[in-house]
């Protein structure tokens, strides 16, 4: 106990198996991410790629940012089926603004609501919200765990939001409906 107290010994934690499996897969992940930007297999560039995205996931391990929520690749085969879902609100919604913004009597009715998120983690509450933010004519103003308080640009908007069908699909893609 004297050397603990004296600074003699250095207590580091252990970090558990799926931490490194994250960072593997973190490192992965980068260095896929490079190949596909550098566009040239040329030897010296592979080998700063990999280097590279060694240091950047060590660097993510060692800072302790290297999880589940840091890198949730679990939601990559769920994320398969929710990206193209999103695609197609995003493009219905840009032209059903753009219809009401090109209208002479511009029918906008702007309305504020608040919805019950269903899900759970971090991770499901931000994709929901960014999810509003991104679909043309809503904005996430306020979000918290228990409420998201949404600026919707017509009523017909906001209806939709509070229906649930983002709500449901995104309680899915995360895994708590």
């Amino acid at each position: 106990m004297k050397a603990l107290a004296r600074g003699r010994i250095r207590i580091r934690r252990r970090f558990a198996a799926p931490a490194r499996m994250q960072t593997l897969l973190l490192a992965i992940a980068l260095y896929l991410y490079w190949l596909v930007l550098s566009g040239m297999p040329d030897p010296f560039l592979l080998a700063v790629g990999a280097g590279g995205a060694l240091g950047v996931a060590a660097l993510a391990h060692r800072m302790e940012v290297a999880d589940r929520e840091g890198q949730p690749f679990h939601l990559a085969p769920a994320a398969l089926g929710y990206w193209p879902w999103l695609g197609k609100e995003i493009f219905k919604s840009a032209l059903e603004v753009s219809r009401i913004v090109l209208d002479p009597r511009l029918p906008v009715s702007p309305t504020l609501v608040r919805l019950r998120p269903q899900q759970k983690t971090t991770v499901g509450l931000v994709t929901h919200a960014n999810s509003i933010t991104l679909t043309p004519g809503t904005l996430s103003v306020e979000v918290e765990a228990e409420q998201f308080t949404v600026h919707a640009f017509t009523r017909d908007g906001a209806e939709a939001l509070l229906a649930g069908d983002m709500n449901q699909r995104v309680a899915r893609f995360e895994g708590s409906a």
